[in-house]
């Protein structure tokens, strides 16, 4: 194309400070920089006496001598070298004397062998309302992470191209200004920590419990409190912390570091474990590498080379497998694995199983009786297409109560059974009583007391709750009730030859199995209970 339209390639003008500028200022703070490098420096007196040096160097190769005191001729600014190109002559000695130091000597800047961790400690525990909470101190990078647990209907909803419509592990890394000494105002995530979070995620992802046996949603947030490089393998660990502090039973602990690299031209290299800003900043490489003790969880690397070699990755990875397993005996010698109970905040999730026709009776029309049984109980439920139902409360009376009334949903009215139930409706022949959410049966007006009732008003009204024994069930699945067979203690054969006795063979048009369209019943098995309820 371009020879066709015929218009010539423009060449483009490269600003790159001279090749003897570079050779001067390089033989200028060879010997400053060493010593400054030789000293066991904190990141910021190290990043300071590198700008104090930078700077008094930029003052001194670009000021040009007063004509007057020059003496004849004076000094010509055109003779002198711009502050700019100064700052990358420098910049590029500094790379060049960092480098050669690891190459040829192993000397890190921070004065650490290639395989040195820096200082480690860590805590858990520290605040008294989160359901977990861990914090990792790996030399100057420190990550606060805290772990919250809610129940499966607050999972994150994912609306994208993906399979996946939900998540109910979240990581989220926050990297604020003063984790850096900066300061500046605090807006949203950047996509550097929308990385590093997803990173940590993937990170301990294979670990998190099945819903199954830990039926949760589980958000952790890592807080970078302070940075020195790899604060996402710090999330890693933090986030391991705060899980176990939780009670999250994960599979494994998780531990992560990152791996730096410095090469030449001729070949030479050196793999770094443990890298700080300088060192990722100088070097070739950021590798993260997180994983349990039995295989790596995930990957990431950042490389400024073409590639590596195989004998580099080898070692990489040797190198980082035996960081992590230092890491992680720094964490579990804190805590060793997840506590055996959750926080007293936490909410206790409890698992029922009801059958699948049951659910509708469950939610109600429009979710009144859901919404109904979660106010009186205090409680959220959240109930799943094959019938499991998951209640949550962190009041244990008030989980079991619905844990009981979810429960009566699933059971079928048995003959013999003495049930506490809400009488529903009344008609002349006897009382229809809720035993079950949904189930109905009647109790013949001969049947609701030892003596003679004249009008079944005289014994039960709308709303009572009475005890009753299921007499009969017949192949309609309408329920025969009997109050007296309670309150004479009769069995259920005696309890139907009374009432055949007393009322003649029975049509069964008064009883009504109303089924499982209604809901909202408290009723409850109760067997060998022997006593009447609101009487």
């Amino acid at each position: 194309m371009q020879a066709e339209v015929g218009k010539p390639k423009r060449e483009p003008t490269l600003s790159l400070p001279a090749d003897e500028l570079e050779k001067k200022i390089f033989e200028r703070v060879k010997a400053p920089m060493n010593e400054l490098l030789d000293k066991p420096l904190s990141k910021n007196e190290f990043y300071g006496g590198m700008t104090t040096l930078k700077d008094n160097l930029v003052i001194e190769m670009t000021t040009v001598p007063d004509p007057q005191s020059a003496g004849a001729g004076g000094g010509n600014a055109s003779d002198y070298p711009t502050p700019t190109s100064v700052r990358e002559a420098f910049d590029e000695a500094e790379k060049k004397i960092v480098r050669e130091r690891i190459l040829s000597t192993g000397k890190r800047p921070d004065g650490r062998t290639p395989t040195d961790i820096r200082p480690i400690w860590c805590e858990v525990g520290l605040s008294p309302r989160a359901h977990g909470s861990g914090l990792f101190t790996r030399g100057e990078t420190q990550v606060l992470s805290l772990a919250t647990l809610g129940t499966l209907g607050e999972a994150q909803e994912l609306d994208s191209l993906t399979p996946t419509d939900t998540k109910r592990y979240m990581h989220h890394y926050n990297f604020p200004p003063y984790s850096t000494g900066e300061v500046k105002a605090v807006r949203g995530q950047s996509r550097r920590e929308v990385g590093h979070g997803a990173l940590a995620e993937r990170a301990l992802e294979p670990v998190i419990p099945a819903e199954e046996s830990f039926p949760y949603t589980i958000r952790v947030v890592s807080e970078v409190l302070s940075s020195n490089g790899s604060s996402s393998m710090g999330s890693v660990c933090g986030s391991t912390l705060a899980l176990m502090d939780a009670g999250v039973p994960i599979k494994a602990p998780v531990a992560g570091v990152a791996m730096g690299l410095v090469t030449d031209e001729t070949g030479r290299y050196k793999i770094l474990t443990d890298i700080q800003g300088t060192e990722d900043h100088l070097g070739d490489m950021d590798f993260k590498v997180a994983g349990t003790a039995q295989g790596i969880t995930a990957l990431q690397m950042d490389i400024k080379i073409t590639g590596l070699s195989t004998q580099m990755m080898k070692e990489s990875l040797e190198q980082a497998h035996v960081a992590r397993m230092s890491i992680m005996g720094k964490m579990l010698e804190v805590i060793d694995k997840p506590r055996a109970e959750l926080k007293p905040h936490a909410p206790r999730i409890i698992t029922v199983k009801i059958p699948v026709e049951k659910i509708g009776a469950l939610i109600g029309p429009g979710g009144k009786n859901i919404r109904a049984l979660q106010e009186e109980t205090g409680t959220k439920i959240d109930i799943e297409e094959d019938g499991t139902v998951y209640i949550a409360s962190t009041e244990g009376t008030g989980a079991k109560e619905a844990q009981e009334r979810v429960e009566s949903l699933g059971e079928s009215a048995v003959v013999g059974n003495i049930y506490t139930g809400k009488v529903v409706r009344i008609a002349d022949f006897g009382a229809f009583v809720e035993i079950l959410p949904g189930v109905d049966g009647m109790v013949h007006i001969s049947q609701l007391d030892s003596e003679r009732v004249n009008k079944v008003e005289d014994v039960v009204n709308m709303g009572d709750e009475i005890t009753v024994m299921v007499t009969d069930i017949d192949p309609a699945g309408k329920i025969r009730l009997s109050r007296q067979a309670v309150l004479e203690g009769w069995t259920a054969e005696e309890a139907r030859g009374k009432d055949q006795r007393k009322s003649g063979p029975r049509t069964g048009g008064g009883d009504r199995n109303r089924g499982g369209d209604r809901s909202g019943g408290r009723g409850r098995s109760s067997s060998g209970h022997n006593s009447d309820h609101g009487r």
